[in-house]
């Protein structure tokens, strides 16, 4: 398995990054959140998981190894493939959706698209236990990165480029130190001021 890359960002697409890497260009897919912190020409550090289908092969990158032992946890739960999977990480960070899990939150879950209810509850009934095993952190900084992927994707979702939505959650983030998930609805309202005032 290919468990990490490093390499020079050569481009952002729609689906993630081309990391040059040895004189390969090797496409990988993240969430919108990721892709926002890279920069054409620096150098990145991926932890990923290689998905292998008959026709295909998936590269997907993510932050940091909790992000990746997440993913692939999520896809052993049944009709969770790698698409939701990575829906689910975009939406929450991997503690979240360990909170999500051990309380039985299908409110959380469902906010996921492509997860209805009872796909949220078969999530609990086979993910439960084995979440909890799974690692994490116990500091704050993972509820932090949740909320500011969140917002990038929801910013980018609605024509922002990487660039202006980056600078914006940054300031944002620099000014709200102790923001979590519940306040995204507010945090967006003001990320849309500030990027309407530079238009």
């Amino acid at each position: 398995m290919i468990a990490s890359v490093e390499g020079t960002v050569q481009a952002l697409t729609a689906e993630g990054v081309v990391v040059r890497v040895g004189g390969v260009g090797l496409a990988v897919s993240t969430t919108a959140g990721t892709r926002a912190r890279l920069r054409v020409g620096e150098v990145v550090l991926l932890a990923t998981s290689l998905v292998v289908r008959e026709d295909s092969l998936t590269l997907y990158g993510f932050a940091d190894d909790d992000e990746r032992v997440m993913f692939e946890l999520l896809q052993t739960s049944s009709g969770v493939g790698p698409r939701v999977a990575q829906a689910v990480l975009a939406v929450h960070t991997p503690d979240a959706v360990r909170r999500a899990l051990a309380t039985e939150d299908l409110t959380a879950l469902c906010q996921v698209p492509g997860i209805g209810r009872k796909g949220a509850q078969r999530m609990v009934l086979e993910l439960k236990d084995k979440a909890q095993l799974s690692g994490g952190s116990s500091t704050g900084g993972g509820q932090a990165a949740g909320w500011r992927d969140t917002l990038t994707s929801a910013l980018v979702g609605l024509g922002w480029t990487a660039g202006q939505v980056d600078e914006v959650v940054v300031r944002l983030a620099s000014s709200h130190p102790a923001a979590t998930g519940a306040d995204v609805p507010a945090l967006l309202r003001e990320a849309l001021a500030a990027l309407g005032s530079n238009r």
